[in-house]
């Protein structure tokens, strides 16, 4: 309960004097969306929270607004649907910031579990379930050991490890190897969706090409 409540408190505190910090950056983000692309600056979509609860996830709009947004994550940065802004965006996980509102509102925390569709939920068995335990995070465990490189059901698992052994300590050694991750701009697209399928509608061969890059 302790641990609990200090790193509720953390998160705070550390959300809030980033998004003091960074305020003019973020400023300068929503100035350069607007005037490259239409639409809004900041792309809103219902996402699974602790114990599947539905919540309004933030996030830098990198995409046309005309595509789905319930389609398959980017490949690469010369997919289409990413905005010439969006790409810088998402190089540097500079897209991710507005959720450091949603750690302050209680949404989210620094470190946890990706938060995932709602729909996604009835695809996992009891046990992947469990990542639903805690408070999805800006970054996890699963971002620090492979990101894009990891499919589906390797990110799951190092989920559950989170919420079956993560702490304080665990905490602070998954922020600090995310600084690395950004800064080394590894493993940003997603190069496998599934262990067992195909990657989002593309061929066998296409997708035995990825397998060998990854390895």
């Amino acid at each position: 309960m302790m641990q609990s409540l200090l790193k509720r408190l953390i998160d705070i505190v550390v959300a809030t004097i980033l998004l003091v910090v960074l305020s003019p950056i973020l400023l300068a983000i929503v100035v350069a969306i607007k005037v490259s692309s239409k639409g809004p600056a900041v792309f809103t979509q219902e996402r699974a929270g602790k114990h599947g609860k539905p919540f309004a996830f933030h996030k830098f709009r990198t995409m046309r607004v005309d595509v789905d947004p319930f389609g398959p994550s980017p490949k690469s940065g010369t997919d289409a649907r990413l905005t010439r802004i969006g790409r810088v965006l998402r190089e540097y996980s500079l897209d991710e910031l507005p959720q450091l509102v949603n750690i302050v509102k209680g949404d989210m925390s620094l470190v946890g579990p990706r938060p995932l569709y709602l729909s996604q939920i009835t695809e996992w068995d009891e046990r992947q379930k469990k990542r639903l335990l805690v408070r999805p995070g800006l970054t996890g465990l699963a971002q620090v050991s492979g990101r894009g490189a990891l499919a589906r059901e390797e990110k799951l698992e190092l989920d559950v490890e989170y919420v079956e052994r993560g702490g304080m300590r665990m905490d602070a050694r998954i922020l600090a190897a995310t600084i690395a991750q950004v800064l080394g701009r590894r493993n940003i697209y997603e190069k496998r969706y599934s262990q067992r399928d195909c990657t989002r509608g593309e061929t066998v061969s296409e997708q035995r090409k990825d397998d060998r890059q990854v390895e």
